[in-house]
């Protein structure tokens, strides 16, 4: 909201800003570990600060499943088709998210979809779930969509989270997130960088899924395997790991470098497991410089304690693992917390980190039709 005063000698423009904003974010990742919502208050005093409200993650049923794991091979016309579907599911799951959790105040949902197509070098980014349908169905603002302008500037669109690791978690040297992707943020000469380190779960939970499992328990099956050095040394000379940010990696990235790799070998699957969780180590701990510093650390692989276990093996920084909900919820909270940017006109993307010709405020806002 903007209010002009006029008077004689001057003319006084003012931008009112809120300093408290209640948000619903909404995240689902490459891992199709599910959908994660959070509500949360966002403060503004000199600095930003949150109060988790609530968090669920809904679990994927067994189609979508499969579904969002082959979207990389649909054809444009099926990708639209699924984009409205998922539109409508993620309408319904948030519905329901804000009757069971009796929210009332709600300035808005902050949604990042799920990424349909990543080829960043190629200009393209696609999330599924943020067409006007989703707006229309719950009938409240939507601001969506964060990754394509980036792209359009130029940039990775990705990672997105380190601005909230700047103005949330700036007490932390390092925040190394181990989900689909490690992704690692830190300051660096005033600058924010950030970049995808590795796959971790993508890889750990398709291996492990032909056991019939959703993940491998506390590292427990991958501390069972041995190692094969030479799958070990081919994936840690892949070119990904020369490059210098900006950089990001994506599911196409993964069929095509990573499983034709290793099904090559035709290992066990403990062994599988076993080699990869070395290979995460050692890309981590390589990106992991300073010594003396905290690393905040949180995903899902927070829950792998044998990887956990490799990581503390091959580097002597003190990492720390925070309470449960942020552990699970920490990117639904942030890209919540990219809304309230977006909605303040504020930079919630920044070139240092993705690559792009500026800093800007990305998203689109979708507003419930009449």
């Amino acid at each position: 909201m903007f209010i002009v005063v006029f008077s004689i000698r001057n003319i006084i423009f003012t931008n009112m800003l809120k300093s408290k904003y209640y948000v619903i974010g909404v995240m689902s990742g490459t891992s199709l570990d599910g959908i994660d919502l959070i509500y949360a208050k966002f403060n503004f005093s000199k600095n930003w600060s949150f109060n988790l409200i609530g968090s669920e993650t809904i679990n994927y049923a067994e189609h979508w499943k499969t579904t969002l794991s082959g979207l990389v091979n649909q054809s444009a016309d099926e990708l639209l088709h699924v984009d409205i579907e998922y539109s409508k599911y993620l309408a319904t799951v948030i519905t329901k998210f804000i009757k069971e959790h009796n929210i009332e105040f709600i300035d808005f949902i902050s949604s990042h979809g799920h990424t349909a197509l990543h080829q960043p070098q190629k200009g393209l980014t696609y999330q599924i779930g943020n067409q006007q349908i989703l707006a229309n169905e719950i009938g409240k603002k939507i601001i969506c969509d964060f990754r394509v302008q980036d792209v359009k500037f130029g940039g990775q669109g990705a990672p997105l989270v380190p601005i909230g690791d700047r103005l949330l978690f700036k007490k932390y040297k390092y925040c190394l997130n181990l989900g689909g992707f490690a992704n690692i943020s830190f300051e660096s000469k005033n600058e924010r960088i950030a970049y995808d380190i590795c796959p971790v779960n993508i890889i750990l939970n398709h291996y492990v899924n032909n056991l019939a499992l959703e993940f491998d328990d506390k590292g427990i099956i991958a501390s069972s395997g041995k190692i094969n050095i030479d799958l070990l040394n081919q994936l840690n000379q892949l070119s990904f790991y020369a490059d210098e940010p900006p950089k990001s990696l994506g599911l196409e990235w993964v069929k095509l470098k990573i499983l034709p790799l290793i099904d090559s070998f035709q290992l066990e699957i403990k062994d599988v497991l076993r080699t990869f969780v070395e290979h995460i180590a050692v890309q981590i701990a390589a990106n992991l410089k300073d010594n003396n510093a905290e690393v905040l650390i949180t995903g899902g692989g927070v829950y792998n304690d044998f990887l956990i276990d490799r990581l503390k093996f091959r580097t002597s920084i003190t990492m720390v693992i925070p309470d449960n909900e942020i552990v699970e919820f920490k990117e639904a909270l942030i890209f919540g917390f990219l809304g309230v940017l977006k909605e303040r006109g504020e930079v919630n993307c920044l070139k240092s980190v993705t690559g792009a010709d500026r800093n800007h405020s990305s998203g689109k806002i979708l507003l419930p039709s009449p």
